[in-house]
């Protein structure tokens, strides 16, 4: 789940400001400040961030930890104890940049599922390919916490397309079996990144970025060049690194020099939500270098 939060923040300084190329820096601490609008501005579009990705993928491993407490959980708890959740850490976190409907949602408890197929579907269901046993938990989990805001199909299968690649990854498949999976199930990738790079634009679809961040893990030779991948061919970069940095991690680990960098730029609640839900669910040991394949 750390891999989804890594590709957030090093998306995110990219989001608006595409970079096609694999050559930039990982993180960048905000400099500092002098007091002029325009460059104080700049500063910070200019510097590394947590973003509402980070937000609601923690919000998401918090409402698993919370139903898993209790006896018998169904899916239609799960669904429930997500809602309460991530309007709980969206009200803690009011400027973390959501998506405009989604914003609404959060603050009118009375609003239902608004059929989007947005990318957030996927950006925050990482934690369902870590919590869920089976495959088919898996997609049970993903469903029940994406159809109470996105349940347009698009949305569901982008979601459900990343928590499974990420349940593949973290339970030792192969890249090839991986992506045979993602091909059969949910999506063609039937281009590489050097193809699409060019003419790539923004796309907050799930099924305009889930695939392009798919295959830029499938094209990756370690974790932080899946995350150099994603962020390359421009478009949605901080979501489109998430997704992809959610698989990587799985199928990679993160390194630790990375891991404790990204976690400086999080605040300590949502890094204790984190540390919680990786105790309890991410003990899984990575393979070896000789099985990255």
């Amino acid at each position: 789940m750390i891999g989804a939060i890594v590709g957030d923040i090093a998306g995110s300084r990219f989001e608006f400001d595409n970079h096609k190329s694999k050559d930039f820096e990982l993180f960048v601490s905000c400099g500092k400040l002098n007091g002029s609008v325009d460059d104080d501005l700049k500063t910070m579009l200019d510097s590394s961030t947590y973003t509402d990705d980070s937000v609601m993928t923690v919000a998401i491993a918090k409402a698993i930890l919370r139903w898993k407490e209790m006896e018998s959980p169904t899916c239609q708890d799960l669904s429930r104890i997500a809602v309460a959740t991530m309007r709980e850490f969206g009200k803690m976190y009011p400027l973390a940049g959501y998506g405009g409907t989604f914003e609404m949602w959060l603050h009118d408890e009375t609003m239902g599922p608004y059929n989007s197929w947005g990318n957030g579907a996927a950006m925050r269901v990482s934690a369902c390919g870590w919590a869920g046993r089976t495959l088919d938990e898996v997609k049970a989990m993903s469903r029940a916490v994406t159809e109470v805001t996105h349940n347009h199909p698009e949305g569901i299968k982008g979601a459900e397309a990343t928590a499974v690649a990420t349940f593949l990854a973290r339970t030792g498949k192969t890249k090839e079996e991986i992506r045979s999976a993602v091909i059969q199930d949910y999506y063609a990738l039937d281009f590489t990144l050097d193809e699409i790079r060019p003419g790539y634009e923004f796309d907050v679809s799930c099924q305009g970025s889930v695939p392009q961040a798919l295959e830029a893990f499938i094209e990756s030779t370690s974790f932080e060049d899946a995350i150099r991948n994603a962020v390359s061919i421009g478009g949605d970069s901080d979501t489109i690194a998430a997704i992809c940095g959610a698989v990587a991690g799985a199928f990679y680990g993160v390194p630790d020099d990375i891991r404790a960098k990204a976690e400086t730029f999080l605040p300590s609640h949502l890094l204790e939500t984190l540390h919680s839900f990786e105790s309890k669910f991410c003990q899984t040991s990575y393979r070896d270098a000789g099985d990255m394949k």
